[in-house]
């Protein structure tokens, strides 16, 4: 079942459900793609540019884009791996930027959330390219359909960490 396109009336059962409590997560990894099929560098810390990017990724934007940085949960990552038949896939594969830990991605959809000292908001999901294929190997497309994470918009740009934690905000009026 997918949610709806628009948020529900204020007052409906589904929009008490989405508003409903989101435990804290954790930053566990950190990529930058310097440019298109670069190998990723893997830093502790990363700068995050209000409206822009994050310093050294190739998908810095001067036009404040919806997808300055992407995420995928270790959960997922995990789940990937899975219905791949491989005891593990390394995030580099996926080529996002964040990692987290012990939060539901999907549960930010649609707010606004907090990375450190950072503020980010979701601007959609994010699907898996023809890349994943030739990463993953055969039937690596379809084992992330669904499972590929978030694009954000920086909000509020500032230093992140390895270990940083995540919270969610408001929802996105």
């Amino acid at each position: 079942m997918t949610e709806p396109t628009s948020p529900p009336p204020p007052q409906s059962v589904l929009a008490k459900l989405l508003a409903g409590p989101v435990g804290p997560g954790e930053l566990v990894w950190i990529g930058l793609r310097p440019s298109r099929n670069a190998p990723m560098i893997t830093p502790t810390t990363a700068n995050l540019i209000s409206q822009r990017g994050i310093e050294g990724d190739r998908y810095r934007t001067e036009r404040n884009g919806p997808r300055q940085v992407t995420l995928i949960a270790a959960e997922d990552i995990a789940a990937i791996a899975s219905f791949l038949g491989k005891e593990a896939v390394v995030p580099e594969l996926l080529r996002r930027n964040l990692v987290t830990r012990s939060i539901n991605l999907i549960a930010l959809k649609g707010c606004s959330f907090r990375i450190g000292s950072t503020t980010l908001e979701t601007t959609g999901e994010c699907a898996p390219c023809s890349q994943m294929e030739a990463n993953l190997g055969p039937g690596g497309y379809n084992a992330v359909r669904g499972r590929g994470g978030l694009t954000a918009r920086i909000v509020e740009g500032g230093k992140i960490r390895i270990g940083d934690s995540i919270e969610r905000l408001d929802r996105i009026a």
